[in-house]
């Protein structure tokens, strides 16, 4: 339970962490007050290490409050792994999206998560809930459905306890969800109608690498699926393949 008093005996690193770990997907932008509760501080510790972290760059000034800055940005993308992810398929999302004129995206697990590390925007009225370095849940995302359906038996099993519902038609039951996964498993791709967002709809395939591990998912977002299923499936996994040869 979030309060207004520092936790005895935390270190300073485990308060710039909480401080940093306050901001997420639905709260990008947050007041001194909201950072303090979210992070577990006293008012007087989170205005001195916000302070000193605006002025390093991992967190900037912004009306109503502070929000992420672009230094953490900069030093995420040295991860060796996305980074060479990211370059590796830059022309691919490339080709999907001059083929779909849809927005493109390209994600990773990272725990109960779908981390975006590429996206380029799409034509059209489709709202879009997540840009590069965010995260959303899982079990509501053609992207990260995929990643879901391929992730470790605790992952998927403590997700399947926990399903959260965002729009009226984001799946929560357990046994429905488990057999969206293995349907997922069975036909290479997954596929989300206004489960994140209302009015986006998703299709998404994995990127698969010579050793049969999943390593990425790559999908896009559309406002209706309608009968293009097939050629969207076509496109991405002509583009995951060729993501995964280079990634070998």
């Amino acid at each position: 339970m979030a309060g207004n008093t520092a936790t005895p005996g935390r270190t300073v690193t485990s308060r710039v962490l909480a401080i940093l770990g306050s901001f997420d997907a639905q709260h990008r932008c947050l007041g001194l007050g909201e950072i303090a509760r979210r992070a577990e501080l006293s008012l007087t510790t989170t205005h001195r290490l916000t302070g000193e972290l605006a002025e390093w760059g991992a967190l900037m000034r912004v009306p109503g409050g502070y929000a992420i800055g672009s230094k953490l940005w900069e030093l995420g993308l040295l991860a060796p792994a996305e980074s060479d992810l990211r370059q590796i398929a830059a022309p691919f999302i490339n080709d999907i999206h001059a083929a779909t004129r849809a927005t493109v995206q390209l994600g990773v697990r990272d725990g109960a998560d779908v981390l975006y590390l590429a996206r380029s925007a799409g034509h059209g009225d489709v709202a879009i809930r997540n840009g590069i370095g965010s995260r959303l849940p899982l079990h509501a995302t053609g992207v990260g459905k995929v990643l879901l359906a391929h992730a470790p038996a605790d992952i998927t099993g403590g997700i399947l306890s926990r399903l959260d519902r965002i729009t009226p038609y984001t799946v929560t039951q357990p046994g429905r969800l488990a057999r969206q996964l293995q349907q997922i498993r069975m036909d290479g791709y997954a596929t989300t109608a206004e489960e994140m967002s209302l009015g986006a709809c998703s299709v998404a395939v994995p990127v698969v690498d010579a050793e049969h591990r999943v390593r990425a998912a790559i999908g896009v977002v559309v406002p209706d699926l309608g009968r293009d299923v097939g050629r969207y499936v076509s496109v991405l996994s002509i583009a995951a393949n060729g993501i995964a040869r280079q990634l070998n």
